[in-house]
């Protein structure tokens, strides 16, 4: 990046995209939300359809996995790295892939982590921060 330009900005989702766009529009409202069969059936991520109802989670799951992301070719990224990305298990029983907005050396699997938002204009993107 050369003296004076503008930073990089996140990559950011479609607000109007047909299957994605309510979830992310609840994100902007800081709601992270996950679907549900009429059977029950967690549906993650989410997509239209008959028989889907939309639930709000808690927010609470545990890291699944995680990779500390030490090199990336966009300018956010890169000057955002290192950084670690997790698969979360959320308590109420789907996965999401997140940012885990923490020192790379203090992530552990297993790791109790509760949503956060980084919020950027018209929309928020969920993170992860460690619970206390």
């Amino acid at each position: 990046m050369t003296m004076g330009s503008p930073a990089a900005t996140r990559p950011l989702p479609a607000l109007d995209e047909a299957d994605t766009g309510p979830f992310w529009r609840a994100c902007g409202e800081h709601r992270l939300t996950y679907q549900r069969t009429a059977t029950g059936e967690v549906v993650f991520y989410p997509r239209q359809g008959a028989g889907v109802e939309t639930h709000e989670s808690a927010g609470l799951g545990t890291i699944y996995t995680y990779t500390v992301v030490r090199q990336h070719g966009h300018p956010f990224f890169r000057a955002h790295a290192p950084y670690v990305v997790a698969y979360v298990d959320l308590d109420e029983g789907f996965r999401i892939l997140a940012e885990v907005d923490s020192d790379p050396d203090a992530v552990r699997i297993g790791q109790r982590v509760q949503v956060a938002w980084e919020d950027h204009d018209g929309v928020a993107v969920p993170i992860f921060r460690a619970v206390s």
